[in-house]
């Protein structure tokens, strides 16, 4: 397929990785963002086309002649994107899989809503539900993870953090992102996307510290409602990097999936866990 594919949100993370993805197979994208200045900033060929989700009249006109629209925006933002997307085109969104949290926030009712907007209506298309991703240049889940590490020899964790996660690496994402673009969809989908198994928060831990080149810390099982009172006041403390309550709470619940119908369908065998850590710590994506 060779028509060209709209990015919305490409001046972020995974919209970056895609569009650098793109590029190098010669297959140019068209950027959707809001904010110009910050796509130049990437250094990435292409002229931006401006739209802010919340103003039907430039998302409608940035997506005038679209085919294929992949969104890397906040799933929320769906319905406008329905709304404002030709009728013929496929859709490739993201969601992600904190619609599935036993703790509901804005973020994961959000994911929720977005999605019930896509299955409602009728279109060809998949939202992707990806777990934690990591490796993107400038990703704030492992590297904040490493940070917090080098300050603290023993971290305390719920349960010891015996809690599952599945964490998926950013090249993956990308991958089934762009799988996802060549699959002939009939209708809408929705399609959890992860690493190739779930492992242990403590044993994630270890394995960050070993990729970043830190001693392994000593895990103390720790009571839950402490450690998120603990967590307001690391935004006071610029010497630690800030962890939200939310993210303490959702240490209790395991965070697995089945990836059957990634791999069957998208044909995506996601990178394992140490070989995607030590993709995130060469130099030179320190250095990006």
């Amino acid at each position: 397929m060779t028509d060209p594919i709209h990015v919305i949100g490409a001046s972020g993370r995974s919209g970056l990785a895609l569009c650098r993805s793109l590029l190098a197979e010669g297959q140019p994208p068209v950027p959707v963002v809001r904010t110009p200045a910050k796509w130049r900033q990437s250094a990435l060929p292409g002229t931006p086309r401006q739209a802010d989700l919340v103003a039907p009249d430039t998302l409608r006109a940035a997506l005038h002649d679209a085919r294929r629209i992949v969104s890397c925006a906040h799933a929320r933002h769906t319905p406008a994107i329905i709304a404002a997307a030709p009728a013929s085109a496929t859709l490739v969104l993201l969601g992600s899989t904190r619609k599935f949290t036993r703790w509901p926030d804005a973020h994961g009712n959000g994911v929720a809503a977005g999605e019930a907007a896509l299955l409602a209506s009728g279109r060809p298309g998949v939202m992707l539900h990806p777990t934690m991703i990591y490796g993107a240049q400038g990703e704030n889940n492992v590297q904040r993870l490493a940070a917090l590490l080098r300050r603290l020899p023993v971290l305390p964790l719920p349960g010891g953090g015996r809690f599952l996660l599945q964490p998926i690496h950013q090249d993956d994402v990308t991958r089934c992102i762009r799988a996802a673009l060549t699959h002939p969809w009939d209708g809408p989908n929705s399609l959890v996307i992860a690493g190739p198994e779930a492992v242990r928060y403590a044993d994630f831990v270890r394995a960050v510290a070993a990729a970043a080149g830190l001693r392994p810390p000593r895990i103390l099982p720790f009571p839950a409602a402490p450690l998120i009172l603990a967590a307001r006041i690391t935004r006071h403390l610029p010497t630690l990097p800030t962890v939200q309550p939310e993210e303490i709470r959702r240490l209790l619940e395991d965070k697995a999936f089945r990836i059957d119908t990634m791999r069957e369908l998208l044909g995506v065998e996601p990178i394992p866990l140490a070989k995607g850590l030590a993709l995130t710590f060469t130099p030179s994506q320190q250095s990006a």
